[in-house]
């Protein structure tokens, strides 16, 4: 089969190319922005990619791939309408493509990257040679993507836009619920709905507390239960977990003092401040993006009250506009206003609206005597973790 996929250079859909060229197919993408990290390995293992125009769709392509950010009006996919060619959903692809597999879907609102690389990486100790597809890159692995040809595929599956229905799983894990896309009551009732079917088994965390700096023990605890629950031994799960290398942009280091995290709702936020803070007792830089307009303007007086709650006298957060990635969405709120919020809120949390990252890197390379620890954070942008590595290097 012949596939092109619409946005080819986010994480979801780079990880999906990958997984239909290992099993077999021929890949092609458009994307809007050429060049990334993600792009250039997909080019790297034979993937056309071309800019977001559909040039590469043609009488050849058996199906193109969308997630939901693709407009109407996207050329690629106002071409393959007029072709006549089957247009697919991201996660209808993922399912079809991994049906073959005894599927272990990983969701909720937080955690799950983290998760199912634990598991995969568990999975692949034990000997089981797990299919993995993720939502982040795992160093060791194909971008996002682990080949493997054993009984069992592990999954991240995405609940930001209800997609997850496509997915019929044999086994589940579910890692919390919160506001994020949706209302915690929606989020718990799409779960609830998920895993209700499952033959396998489901293990759902959504009532273990943790205290917020201790995700990660909960996240190695339910890939640790999961595995034991497949089979595997579990003092085998336990030491496998002694050779895990990480997941990229979930509190990367990349000094002693300067980390990157993928963290962009109230609830990851306040896990990742508060973690760092127990390492910074002079004081903590935190430089965040808003990956959108919609999320930022749902979340806004969430997003305040989280800053205020957290952030002490001398911590500082540098406040950058809100990633934009085009498209014709609603730009009536940006950085500007969540600051006014946050100043409405009360006096506690010290921020301050750069224009871009250039700016950013100004401001520490500047005040850097004043923090111990300085994270950038965010989704989306794909400079943030490069502005890490600059700040590393001061």
């Amino acid at each position: 089969m012949k596939r092109h996929l619409i946005g080819i250079g986010g994480v979801g859909m780079s990880a999906l190319a990958t997984a239909l060229l290992r099993l077999g197919d021929v890949v092609t993408g458009q994307d809007r922005t050429l060049g990334t990290k993600n792009i250039r390995f997909l080019e790297s293992l034979g993937v056309k990619v071309s800019g977001d125009d559909g040039s590469l769709i043609d009488s050849t392509t058996d199906e193109v791939i969308v997630s939901t950010a693709i407009e109407e009006t996207n050329p690629g996919l106002v071409k393959a309408k007029e072709l006549g060619i089957k247009v697919t959903h991201r996660a209808a692809a993922l399912s079809k493509a991994l049906e073959s597999y005894k599927l272990v879907a990983v969701v909720g609102t937080c955690g799950k990257s983290t998760v199912t690389a634990m598991l995969g990486h568990i999975l692949d100790e034990a000997g089981l040679d797990p299919m993995c597809v993720n939502g982040a890159n795992v160093p060791g692995w194909e971008g996002a993507v682990r080949f493997g040809k054993g009984a069992y595929a592990v999954a991240e599956v995405d609940e930001s836009d209800k997609s997850l229905v496509a997915f019929r799983p044999y086994a589940a894990i579910v890692t919390n619920a919160s506001a994020d896309h949706y209302s915690k009551e929606e989020m718990d009732e799409v779960f609830d709905a998920f895993i209700k079917d499952c033959p396998g088994p489901v293990i759902d965390a959504r009532g273990e507390t943790y205290r917020p700096q201790d995700y990660n023990l909960q996240n190695a605890s339910l890939a640790i239960r999961m595995a034991v629950k497949l089979g595997v031994d579990e003092a085998k799960a336990k030491g496998a977990m002694e050779t895990f290398r990480g997941v990229e942009r979930r509190l990367q280091k990349y000094s002693d003092r300067v980390y990157d995290d993928y963290a962009h709702n109230p609830e990851k936020l306040r896990s990742m401040i508060e973690t760092l803070k127990e390492k910074a007792k002079k004081g903590l830089c935190v430089i965040w993006r808003p990956h959108g307009y919609a999320p930022l303007r749902k979340m806004m007086e969430a997003l305040a009250e989280m800053f205020n709650e957290t952030m002490r006298p001398q911590d500082k957060l540098l406040l950058l506009p809100v990633y934009d990635a085009g498209g014709t969405t609603d730009r009536s709120v940006n950085s500007s206003d969540l600051i006014a919020r946050i100043e409405g809120v009360g006096p506690r949390c010290r921020c301050t609206l750069v224009k871009d990252l250039d700016e950013a890197y100004e401001n520490v390379k500047a005040n850097k005597q004043d923090f111990d620890v300085v994270v950038t954070a965010g989704a989306r942008d794909p400079g943030l973790p490069d502005l890490a590595k600059r700040i590393g290097e001061l």
